[in-house]
């Protein structure tokens, strides 16, 4: 089994985010194939879980991954980074051997 981390500011900002929806029992974070690179994260809530997914707890939020996405997302952190004006959760994939000039997808 592998395994996903979600740093404390990570996780307070989807806790906030989650209790201003009113619902929700964590995060899922996947790969799809798509923009320059090859391959780019997936964030959605999770309301229902699937039978197959991984549940990763870090700091009270829960982060729900497929097993065919774990293959190219284990050891990943997930961490909400401010830099200036923009904001946002930042992704610290060690799979990853290049990254589109974008920041939007990645190789593995």
């Amino acid at each position: 089994m592998g395994s996903i981390t979600i740093t404390e500011s990570a996780a307070k900002h989807v806790a906030a985010q989650l209790a201003g929806r009113g619902k929700g029992l964590g995060i899922r974070l996947g790969v799809t194939t798509s923009g320059c690179s090859g391959m780019a994260y997936v964030l959605e809530f999770v309301d229902e879980p699937a039978p197959e997914d991984e549940v990763f707890e870090n700091h009270g939020v829960k982060v729900f991954i497929d097993p065919k996405s774990l293959v190219y997302l284990d050891g990943t952190e997930l961490d909400f980074v401010r830099e200036g004006l923009n904001e946002g959760l930042q992704f610290r994939n060690p799979n990853v051997s290049a990254e589109c000039g974008c920041g939007e997808s990645f190789t593995v």
